[in-house]
């Protein structure tokens, strides 16, 4: 081996990894649902994985969620951090237990208007898009963060009204392009678990509701998917589930375990097939 070469070589990947970090957008916290021990040096440490939260702004109920109409979504406290930080952080202590993939304790929340910060991360997750505006530019970005190879998911949302902002915008991403139902042969469902049999994901609210969907009718789960030309699953879209909810109430025993079960094993597999597609 030639180890000045080697060398060489060796010194300029940790220059481009350096470079990398250098560019990515500092970690911020901002108000949500959960109130959690403050964040140390050692949990933002680089790795190979980090969970990514889209920042969004909402209208209507949206901008109602969390303390008062008009509230700006920039600052937190819409619909954008419901479930957050817990579930994003417990989602991420399953992975790091359940896979070998290097993942960051810590979620990273992300917003489109950070000029390119978002092509830093690998994965997009947004919850609660019943009324999700992004503007042109914004869609226009998270297009091109898609056809990048990046992933995007949306969840928790309940019946045909609160499904169609998120239906909207995915056509507003690509308008010659379906939203599918994806079918137990779905390579996301075959990843890391095999996931033949599943069942509506229900969140802590239910267990004072009678164990009833969110908006009371809506009974029957759905996981579609956007593919691309090439047949790479590039958006998930999970409708009647609160995905989100059974993430941050994992630690709780008296939220039902099959919840959590399902819902962390889905989340696994969608992450495990977009670091391999």
């Amino acid at each position: 081996m030639n180890w000045p070469k080697a060398l060489l070589a060796a010194a300029g990947f940790a220059i481009c990894v350096s470079a990398a970090f250098a560019f990515q957008r500092e970690f911020r916290e901002f108000p949500g649902e959960d109130q959690l021990a403050p964040v140390s040096s050692d949990q933002l440490l680089p790795s190979e994985f980090v969970w990514g939260r889209l920042m969004y702004p909402s209208g209507g109920a949206g901008g109602r969620r969390f303390g008062g109409f008009g509230r700006d979504w920039r600052n937190g406290g819409t619909n954008w951090t419901n479930d957050y930080p817990a579930g994003d952080r417990h989602l991420m202590t399953a992975l790091r237990r359940l896979t070998r993939i290097n993942a960051r304790p810590i979620e990273q929340p992300i917003n489109l208007e950070d000029e390119d910060d978002v092509f830093n991360w690998p994965m997009l997750y947004a919850v609660r898009t019943i009324d999700i505006q992004l503007t042109d530019a914004m869609t226009a970005k998270l297009r091109e963060y898609i056809d990048r190879g990046g992933f995007f998911i949306a969840d928790d949302m309940w019946g045909p009204v609160e499904q169609q902002a998120i239906s909207e915008t995915v056509r507003e991403l690509y308008p010659k392009r379906e939203l599918v139902e994806l079918g137990n042969d779905a390579q996301a469902f075959h990843m890391l678990f095999d996931l033949d049999n599943r069942y509506q994901i229900l969140g802590q609210w239910a267990r004072r509701n009678g164990m009833r969907p969110l908006d009371g009718v809506s009974y029957d789960p759905h996981w579609k998917g956007v593919f691309d030309e090439k047949g790479r699953m590039a958006i998930a879209v999970w409708f009647n589930n609160d995905t989100g909810d059974s993430w941050e109430w994992a630690d709780d025993p008296s939220y039902p375990e099959r919840f959590s079960a399902l819902g962390i094993r889905v989340a696994l597999n969608h992450i495990v097939y977009a670091m391999t597609h």
